[in-house]
């Protein structure tokens, strides 16, 4: 079995070469992979600032110095998984229906192959064309949704599609199973309280960020665990999630979010679920000229590639065993 690995930063030096993610091999296959990071470079779906589309390339370019062995989470990456960077998925700028369709068609060749993916935005409507595929795979899963904004809109400017509207629309689809659904760190200011409140009569479970400051972490994680339980989980992390102090990068920024170090703990705390997939979407390199959005946002990413190698370590002792 062919075994992909990024290339050794002690010997390569890491201003060479065609950027990818983590200097992983660029290789469209299924092939004795575990894990494949995926661009999806479609930004048509935002309502204020736009250049998302550039995310997943800024992303990599931060990826750079990412390295294999991950202390905190205590393993090493390529011991027990192997990953290719796919590329980025040809979207159509202007027609989000037919992105969607091609992106339900490109991811669901790496679901069914038993490949997880690692998706990079973006801006958030994107979601929507990754939660078919991964409906048609596993039924309605679980959504972990870490963002300052809720996304359950049922319009904006009389547009279904946008946004602000993925998650809405994935429940009328029945692509997302509620009852084992959280929400985490919604805030700032609202039109009203239904944009709260529309996500709990989805049936999502919804934690503010004024709730999350004040029980915690730990205490959060326990939550979400609980929440979700066994039921197969995708992840979908907006970077405006992060306060802007950390990651101001992003379209829709909303201050009073957590920090980076806040973020990366609540990521690392999903090790126990059964995770299938994940998204990271809205940043916007345009107001990143520092590349600290970029830096985190290559460090959640790195983080939830690290859970995939936990479930892979798992399972290899479970055989062991």
């Amino acid at each position: 079995m062919v075994a992909y690995k990024p290339k050794d930063s002690s010997q390569s030096p890491r201003f060479c070469g065609v950027r990818t993610f983590m200097r992983l091999e660029q290789v469209r296959t299924t092939d004795g992979v575990d894990f494949a990071v995926v661009g999806v470079p479609f930004d048509t779906g935002a309502s204020n600032r736009t250049g998302q589309r550039y995310g997943p390339q800024h992303i990599r370019n931060a990826s750079v110095l990412l390295r294999p062995y991950n202390p905190d989470q205590d393993i090493h990456i390529f011991e027990y998984c192997s990953g290719v960077d796919y590329g980025d998925i040809d979207v159509v700028p202007f027609n989000i229906l037919k992105t969607y369709d091609i992106m339900e068609r490109e991811l669901f060749s790496l679901i069914d192959n038993d490949v997880t993916p690692v998706i990079l935005g973006g801006d958030h409507s994107i979601s929507l064309g990754s939660l078919r595929a991964f409906a048609r795979k596993f039924g309605p899963v679980a959504l972990i949704h870490f963002d300052s904004h809720g996304d359950t809109w049922d319009s904006y400017f009389g547009e279904k599609y946008t946004h602000g509207t993925p998650f809405r629309r994935a429940v009328e689809e029945g692509l997302i199973d509620t009852s084992h659904s959280i929400q985490v760190g919604m805030r700032g200011p609202l039109y009203g309280p239904e944009d709260i409140n529309d996500a709990r009569a989805l049936g999502f479970e919804v934690m503010p960020m004024s709730e999350l400051r004040a029980i915690g972490c730990e205490q959060a994680i326990r939550r979400i665990r609980q929440r979700v339980g066994d039921r197969p989980a995708y992840v979908s992390f907006d970077i405006d999630f992060v306060d802007p102090a950390y990651a101001p990068g992003t379209g829709t920024p909303e201050v009073c979010g957590p920090t980076s170090y806040e973020a990366i703990q609540l990521v690392r705390g999903l090790d126990t679920l059964h995770l299938v997939g994940f998204d990271l979407v809205e940043v916007l390199p345009s107001h990143d000229p520092s590349e600290i959005t970029a830096g985190l946002a290559a460090a959640v990413a790195y983080e939830m590639i690290s859970l995939i190698a936990w479930k892979q370590r798992r399972k290899q002792e479970n055989l062991e065993g």
